[in-house]
């Protein structure tokens, strides 16, 4: 007998289309419910992004010096294209917790992978798109206050660059509290603060000779520091670090004519050479006031006591001369840097000061510091004072706020500056250090030291350096 259950075929294929159909169906729900729900979670994770750190200000490549020129742009990180190449973007939080990161940025061509890491935390991010796009990268761990850093590196790529990255974004509990960047004049924030000791000279002293001993310890003689160890009112006197191949000792004193120009200062009211030290190069400066300067091409060295004298007192026709000294423990010997004269200017020294600056941005991120001791000054009667006190102070940089990482103050029998690095501890700004004394009067035989010969006055600074 016939079963009353045989399906015919084309039913069969029939139920069979339909259960695919619905399987289908079911499967595409599925995957759009996903995708919907990455959709939320990106646009979720994006909200959390609430601060953006420019890297233009805050960014560098710190295994390269050099490279920062071609990689760090005030518009952010472009012609990036080393994969060796690592990048840390700084920052100061008074929180701790999570932080959360994300990364403006876009792929000329291709496809690049980069790793972002906090602290001991890496997370990677695959970008592919042609545009400026935000992307969250991720959730990092804070365990304590002060200045971190956001690394990145490129792991792979497809073409030439890895990426442009315009923007770094944070936000979270980490991040809600006093968090300090540098949001503009990028050029002095990367640069980094710049701090100074002023010192406590006796009272009713015409100061003819002022004395300071300069040491700089092994590893803070970073590329742009300017150790400057003898400040008076109308210049300054000491030692730099050029390049990584050359060192300065330098010796400027300022034009009374206000101008950042030397080309327009007028002749009456021109700094004039009254002689220069062997080796020594001379020449006008600009873009800091104006007027003349002098520099000695030599290798100081870091952990060495170098020690800086300067004289300065009236002359004729309304003018006063100033003359450096520079001692070296290799030589052994004073030697005359140079000797200029400043017209419309009648003075002994005065705002005697030291100070510490990087003039070099590429290494704004690196750490330097300097001991100032023994500080001296020799009045016109022939007597002896020893300096003891000094104001700590700091440029604008540090009193906006843009960089935390700076100070100074005193050390047993010696002062000190410290600055750049991204070191969380700093110095209260306006505030008043004492070291011990140590008696150490300078032995200086004045007549021994080499004077300048005297030109004829029509002789001016003729070039510039």
């Amino acid at each position: 007998m016939r079963s009353i259950f045989k399906v015919k075929p084309w039913v069969a294929l029939l139920v069979i289309c339909q259960v695919l159909a619905y399987s289908a169906f079911v499967s595409a729900c599925k995957e759009e419910n996903k995708l919907a729900d990455e959709t939320e979670t990106d646009a979720s994770n994006l909200k959390k992004l609430t601060t953006t750190i420019s890297p233009g200000g805050n960014s560098w490549v710190v295994n390269n010096i050099e490279e920062n020129r071609i990689t760090i742009a005030e518009t952010g990180i472009h012609n990036w294209t080393n994969l060796n190449s690592i990048i840390r973007t700084y920052f100061k939080s008074e929180a701790t917790g999570d932080i959360h990161v994300g990364l403006n940025i876009k792929v000329p061509s291709g496809t690049s992978v980069i790793r972002v890491t906090v602290n001991d935390q890496s997370e990677e991010l695959s970008v592919s798109l042609e545009e400026d796009s935000t992307y969250y990268v991720g959730k990092f761990k804070i365990n304590n206050p002060g200045y971190h850093f956001i690394e990145i590196q490129g792991i792979s790529k497809e073409d030439t660059y890895i990426g442009d990255i315009n923007g770094i974004l944070v936000g979270g509990e980490a991040v809600s509290d006093q968090l300090t960047y540098v949001s503009d004049d990028f050029y002095f924030g990367r640069r980094g603060p710049s701090v100074h000791l002023s010192y406590k000279v006796p009272d009713g002293k015409d100061v003819q000779w002022f004395y300071n001993e300069v040491t700089v310890p092994e590893g803070e003689d970073a590329e742009g520091s300017f150790f400057m160890a003898n400040g008076f009112g109308q210049g300054y006197f000491g030692m730099q670090v050029n390049s990584e191949n050359e060192r300065r000792v330098l010796f400027s004193v300022w034009s009374p004519y206000d101008t950042q120009d030397p080309d327009d200062i007028p002749e009456e009211y021109k700094v004039i050479l009254l002689g220069k030290g062997s080796g020594v190069v001379t020449g006008e400066f600009g873009n800091e006031g104006s007027g003349g300067q002098s520099y000695l091409r030599y290798n100081w060295q870091a952990g060495s006591t170098y020690r800086f004298l300067l004289r300065g007192e009236p002359a004729v026709n309304n003018s006063t001369d100033f003359t450096a000294y520079f001692y070296a423990p290799e030589t052994e010997e004073w030697q005359l840097i140079a000797s200029f004269r400043r017209p419309f200017t009648t003075t002994y020294l005065t705002n005697l000061h030291s100070f510490l600056e990087n003039f070099k941005t590429e290494t704004g991120f690196i750490s330097r510091s300097g001991q100032y001791g023994n500080q001296w000054v020799y009045d016109t009667v022939g007597n002896w004072y020893e300096l003891t006190k000094a104001r700590f102070t700091a440029d604008a940089t540090a009193r906006s706020g843009a960089r935390l990482d700076y100070a100074g103050g005193a050390e047993s029998n010696a002062f000190f500056l410290k600055n750049c690095g991204f070191f969380s501890e700093n110095t209260l700004i306006d505030t008043d250090h004492g070291r011990s004394a140590n008696g150490n009067i300078p032995d200086i035989d004045f007549a021994q030291l080499e004077m300048p010969s005297l030109p004829d006055a029509s002789k001016y600074l003729d070039k510039k350096d």
